[in-house]
């Protein structure tokens, strides 16, 4: 089973857009686990000095895919979502 580890970059506590983005990620990873994709889902401080020096992320939600932002300041669909995991998985 491949490993993908996904951060869901975002405000503490989180707003509305970035709980939205955590759900499509949610949505993707279960819809990944049928094709034997395990998905690690962790959440990230946008606030923390750590995270703005690792992703050069200022807005939120962000969306980053094995230590790569791939979606910054929008909510991302479950489909575009499990795109990208997908392509990472390869």
């Amino acid at each position: 089973m491949k490993e993908v580890k996904v951060e869901v970059i975002g405000t503490e506590p989180p707003c509305m857009r970035c709980q939205a983005t955590r759900k499509a990620v949610e949505k993707a990873a279960v819809k990944l686990k049928q094709a034997g994709v395990m998905v690690n889902i962790e959440k990230a401080n946008i606030m923390s000095k750590e995270v703005v020096q690792k992703y050069g992320v200022l807005v939120s939600p962000a969306v980053a895919i094995n230590n790569t932002v791939k979606i910054m300041g929008r909510v991302p669909s479950p489909e575009e979502v499990e795109k990208l995991i997908m392509e990472e998985a390869k």
